[in-house]
């Protein structure tokens, strides 16, 4: 979550996500076209359904009704963070080690931008993968977007 609305908004919703036994995955904030989204990823084991989906929607457009903290009109979608699930939050990383995942950097680190590997971890605040053969430490401050990968 990269601005202060969303992280306002990431800490209205998440206890009424936990209390149903869902995670909130990412909230995202942002105009495409001339229109303002508001996007809530949710994941539960198993993943989600239409229902649960459809449950906090309902719950967090009432809830945002009440609290307006948004100025302008947005449309409010929720949904599944899907296969490519982003990795935001420490635990992420803990529960997806093993997993093959992708990391974006915001400049070049090593001669590349993107790393696709075997996640082993973060250590020392730095994204650990194998990687080519190679077992590559990224400081998570460059991480411009980290996702689980699909594997073929």
């Amino acid at each position: 979550m990269s601005n202060g609305l969303e992280q306002q908004i990431s800490s209205q919703v998440e206890p009424y996500v936990k209390e149903k036994g869902l995670e909130l995955v990412d909230v995202e904030y942002i105009k495409e076209g001339a229109h303002w989204y508001l996007r809530l990823f949710i994941d539960k084991e198993g993943g989600v359904d239409m229902d649960d989906c459809a449950e906090v929607s309902h719950a967090v457009s009432d809830m945002l009704d009440e609290k307006n903290p948004i100025p302008q009109a947005y449309m409010l979608e929720v949904s599944s963070p899907g296969l490519e699930r982003p990795l935001k939050k420490d635990e992420d990383f803990i529960r997806f080690q093993g997993k093959l995942v992708t990391v974006h950097t915001t400049t070049l680190f090593q001669g590349y931008n993107e790393f696709t590997g075997k996640l082993v971890g973060l250590v020392n605040n730095e994204i650990v993968l194998d990687h080519e053969d190679n077992r590559v430490s990224i400081p998570r401050a460059l991480a411009k977007k980290t996702h689980l990968a699909l594997e073929f």
